[in-house]
């Protein structure tokens, strides 16, 4: 008879799981390191949520990381020590380095760490994490769970309006397209997250527009992309930036638009919320595996 093997899953801050719910969910979460005016400060660890929009209206020059290969590397020989394997989910390779940091880091560990690139990011990358866990109970090993990951990517969607152009104009993360679009003012515009990239989607000129976009977006893509509106088939997701009173409005709005579904709320990670700035929010759908 064959052993089960033992496997940890390991995700960091930008999926929104802090560090009491990884271990309430059996997970585990590298905080994501912030250099606020060349102090460098860690996700949930020394800095809340509170603290950094506080921060960041005060104009504070905050610039993201990605975790030290030490910080990984220490993680992953406490792991090996107890367990056989590691499904390593950074967020997504189209919007950080981490993940090929990762990558290079796991060719040292003789295939005992997977370095899952599935090019998602929040409440769909949380999703993930979720994902990986459900598949060892279904006895996969790491590597197994990292193809099938891998080869699930596209079944998520994730459309966010933002509350201003602001920061991403001044993190220069914005493609020639959405910058366009910066330039009309007062609009409120709908990116898309697709895979690798951040882009633009749809400008609404009205908060009640930009969501309404949003909604009719989801919609499509659960019919032409996962086999119809079902909550057996589909998670659904909220996903917001400091305004939690608007995100339980949209909440509401939701639940009416997609009756029958379970609908999941999380702030965004900070890593995410310093290049779209306060007052944005995300609607998501992850494709059940």
């Amino acid at each position: 008879m064959t052993m089960t093997k033992k496997i940890a899953v390991v995700t960091d801050s930008n999926s929104g799981i802090t560090q009491s719910q990884a271990k309430e969910m059996g997970l585990y979460v590298i905080p994501m390191p912030f250099m606020i005016n060349e102090e460098t400060f860690f996700e949930d660890i020394t800095l809340t949520q509170e603290q950094f929009y506080e921060r960041l209206a005060e104009n504070a020059d905050v610039i993201t990381s990605q975790p030290s290969p030490e910080a990984v590397m220490n993680l992953w020989d406490e792991l090996l020590g107890t367990y056989d394997e590691i499904v390593h989910i950074p967020m997504s390779s189209g919007l950080s380095g981490s993940c090929q940091s990762a990558r290079m880091l796991a060719e040292n560990y003789d295939g005992r760490v997977q370095v899952v690139n599935n090019q998602r990011i929040s409440v769909t990358q949380r999703q993930s994490a979720l994902d990986a866990l459900a598949l060892i109970e279904r006895g996969m090993d790491a590597a197994a769970i990292r193809e099938f990951l891998e080869e699930d990517k596209f079944n998520s969607s994730i459309y966010i309006m933002l509350d201003t152009l602001y920061y991403l104009k001044k993190g220069g993360r914005i493609t020639p397209a959405a910058a366009a679009l910066g330039t009309i003012l007062r609009l409120k515009p709908v990116l898309q997250i697709q895979g690798e990239k951040l882009d633009a989607f749809a400008k609404a000129r009205t908060v009640s527009q930009g969501k309404t976009i949003m909604i009719n977006a989801i919609k499509a893509d659960m019919e032409k992309r996962f086999g119809g509106v079902s909550a057996d088939r589909i998670w659904l997701q909220i996903a917001y930036t400091y305004d939690r009173e608007a995100a339980e409005q949209f909440k509401e709005q939701i639940l009416e638009a997609f009756p029958g579904f379970d609908v999941h709320m999380d702030p965004l990670s900070l890593s995410i919320a310093c290049h779209i700035g306060p007052g944005s929010l995300a609607l998501a759908c992850s494709k059940k595996i």
